[in-house]
């Protein structure tokens, strides 16, 4: 059941990414870049920007909604009863307000083994951090307060909204390189049966391999800028929580490798504390080995 819910959650968002692109192409009289004359570079721009921020920024948009419906998060009431759920909120509330955000992010928990949390929304002022049950289970209150001092650190910085442009960007340029040299090995000027018949279908599996290679070297760009806020937010979090607590949240997460999920939404992993160490290349992770981490904060 929850397959077919992540399925029909990943339709209904691709949907929504495809109609309101489209619609906003029309609004701006972007139709085809590829005239009789070859390629119409600012149109082509347009037509990337517009596809590589567009579906990007509708994720964020979406990204506590399906955090929510993808990841099971509850959401703890700040009445709650629970002595353990009440305290989790109270520490979130206390560690946003000294980091100044403008609204208290709301306070969630979802039902897994893994030990880790994350933070997502769209702004400073509409977030949410969640923490797994994994981890209330496994960590004392110092490591907790690490962790959340971490994921408080993501939102006060920004970074929800910066891994989206540079996702967007990244896209972007993907999207346009990889038009462009296809367009460049497969068209020929002149030919005015396949000016008036279209791009040959050989353009468009180039295109399709270029994008592939390229987005492959982008996702080293990200993973690279990913792992530089993760330093960042470990540095903030020990600002927040003690350095000494922030140390003993990464520490306790390498006692539990074996209970860190790898398979949960992209945008979602990314934004956890932590991930699983030697799965991927080293260029590709978007989490810095937890040692490094340790070291630079004890430095």
């Amino acid at each position: 059941m929850t397959w077919f819910k992540r399925i029909g959650l990943f339709l209904a968002v691709n949907a929504l990414v495809m109609i309101t692109v489209s619609f906003i192409l029309n609004l701006l009289g972007v139709n085809s870049y590829i005239t009789a004359y070859g390629l119409n570079y600012q149109s082509l721009m347009i037509f990337c920007l517009v596809w590589g921020m567009g579906g990007a920024f509708i994720s964020l948009a979406l990204s506590k909604i399906m955090a929510k419906w993808m990841m099971g998060v509850q959401i703890i009431e700040p009445e709650t009863r629970d002595p353990q759920l009440r305290e989790l909120v109270l520490m979130v509330h206390e560690l946003s307000r000294a980091a100044s955000l403008p609204k208290m992010p709301e306070v969630g928990i979802y039902d897994s083994n893994e030990v880790n949390a994350f933070a997502t929304g769209p702004s400073r002022s509409n977030s949410l951090v969640a923490v797994s049950t994994g981890l209330l289970n496994r960590m004392n209150k110092d490591e907790i307060k690490g962790v959340i001092g971490h994921e408080v650190a993501h939102i006060a910085n920004g970074d929800m909204v910066t891994m989206t442009l540079v996702q967007g960007i990244v896209n972007a340029f993907v999207m346009f390189l990889a038009r462009v040299i296809a367009f460049a090995l497969t068209m020929t000027k002149g030919q005015d049966s396949e000016e008036r018949q279209g791009p040959p279908l050989s353009f468009y599996i180039v295109q399709f391999v270029l994008e592939i290679a390229f987005m492959f070297l982008g996702s080293m760009v990200v993973a690279w800028f990913s792992r530089y806020r993760e330093y960042r937010a470990d540095a903030e979090g020990a600002k927040l929580a003690g350095r000494e607590k922030m140390i003993q949240a990464l520490e306790g997460l390498k006692r539990t490798f074996d209970h860190v999920d790898q398979t949960s939404q992209s945008n979602v992993q990314s934004f956890k504390i932590s991930s699983k160490p030697g799965r991927f290349l080293n260029l590709f992770s978007t989490h810095p080995p937890l040692d490094e981490r340790i070291n630079r904060l004890r430095q």
